[in-house]
């Protein structure tokens, strides 16, 4: 499959591309509605990155706890659902007077929530497209989650400027309806992929079982880490432009856009595994660039070419599904989709933690340095594995 037309004709793949889509947009908005209300009322570097990007910080014990029902529940089922849920918990947010104590609970369940959604998606991807279509189609959804993101941040930062941050909640939580309305009437019932009720001692198992081979591990590893690192950067728009922090999310995610097209469409297969180690390193090489504190245009410039390095993660998650059983690969993606997210959020505590008591040009510098950091020690392990007769592939997922 290698065309956007047989892509778009697969049954099922047009309706769930476009409740994602709705998904990726509610998300979008309402994260920096939060973000900006919470620095509004705190003045906090630290607590408002924490609330755009706290849903991530509890997808570990989502995949520690609930990642087995992402191939033993029912997917039309789990994600109207799980759509249902945000679009609650959403509106819920937008209520006056609601303590920040309630709004990161709320924010805590949303996370574990989502740790659960991202197995049932991109294991039903997986099931509905062929072997050689899953690339071409998670790039498709990549590309998507650009796009959704530009809108969405440029159209959240006129509703927020314009209106405010709770009804720009309130817009999110009709969007997440939207999406459940999509996937209910869209997709067909379809059996879990896998035998047996989710259960904690099943996602141990699982886990347990993708995490010991040592191959995947590196994959794991190159997932997570250092663009959870550049998240962390992300994470400190707000506090470092706090009246045009929309302008700088949408340049991140057209740069996520142009890479996601050039890896998923545009580059023979034979290529994308050399690229792997080159697009991290581009991933996080511009913010260096913020420690000499650049004006909006000059900065724009920076993520926009720094976040065409998020297209590494395709050349990850291809691997990622050669090295993995079909029955698990909803699992495997859930996994990858929790640890990443984790990363994310936790990058995003340290990252304003770092601008809380220094600046947040100097936190995003200090997050850049430590993805190349991290990159590098990932590339050395990987050849040491390689000449030891292995083979590891390193490469907003």
């Amino acid at each position: 499959m290698r065309s956007y037309r047989q892509l778009f004709r697969t049954p099922e793949f047009t309706p769930l591309f476009l409740a994602s889509s709705a998904n990726v947009l509610a998300q979008t908005v309402s994260g920096l509605a939060l973000g900006t209300l919470v620095f509004r009322a705190t003045e906090s570097p630290l607590l408002s990155a924490v609330s755009m990007f706290g849903p991530s910080l509890a997808q570990m014990l989502g995949a520690t706890f609930l990642l087995s029902g992402a191939d033993r529940l029912r997917p039309r089922s789990a994600l109207t659902g799980i759509s249902l849920v945000f679009a609650a918990t959403t509106a819920v947010l937008a209520l006056p007077a609601l303590p920040l104590w309630a709004i990161f609970a709320v924010i805590l369940g949303q996370g574990l929530v989502a740790s659960l959604g991202g197995g049932v998606r991109w294991g039903l991807v997986n099931e509905i497209l062929s072997k050689d279509g899953f690339m071409l189609g998670r790039s498709v959804f990549n590309m998507m989650a650009g796009i959704a993101q530009i809108v969405g941040y440029a159209t959240g930062g006129l509703l927020v400027a314009l209106l405010s941050p709770r009804l720009s909640l309130l817009l999110s939580s009709a969007l997440y309806l939207a999406a459940a309305a999509v996937l209910r009437l869209g997709l067909t019932p379809r059996p879990p992929r896998a035998q047996g009720r989710p259960s904690v001692a099943a996602t141990w198992r699982s886990n347990a079982l993708l995490w010991s081979s040592r191959p995947r591990r590196h994959v794991y590893l190159a997932l997570w880490i250092p663009n959870g690192l550049v998240v962390g950067c992300e994470s400190l728009y707000v506090a470092y432009a706090p009246d045009t922090a929309g302008t700088l999310f949408a340049c991140a995610a057209l740069g996520m856009f142009v890479g996601d097209v050039t890896v998923g469409r545009l580059l023979p297969p034979r290529l994308r595994p050399h690229l792997g180690i080159p697009l991290l390193v581009l991933l996080a090489l511009p913010y260096l660039f913020f420690t000499l504190r650049p004006t909006l245009p000059w900065a724009a410039v920076a993520v926009t070419v720094a976040s065409i390095g998020f297209g590494a993660s395709l050349v990850q998650q291809e691997r990622l599904m050669a090295l993995t059983p079909d029955e698990l690969s909803g699992h495997a993606l859930g996994l990858h989709g929790a640890g990443m997210l984790t990363m994310q959020g936790v990058s995003a505590a340290l990252a304003g933690s770092v601008a809380q008591l220094t600046s947040a040009a100097t936190a995003m510098t200090v997050m850049a340095v430590a993805s190349l950091a991290v990159t590098l020690s990932l590339t050395a392990a990987s050849l040491r594995h390689a000449g030891e007769g292995g083979l590891v592939v390193l490469g907003r997922g």
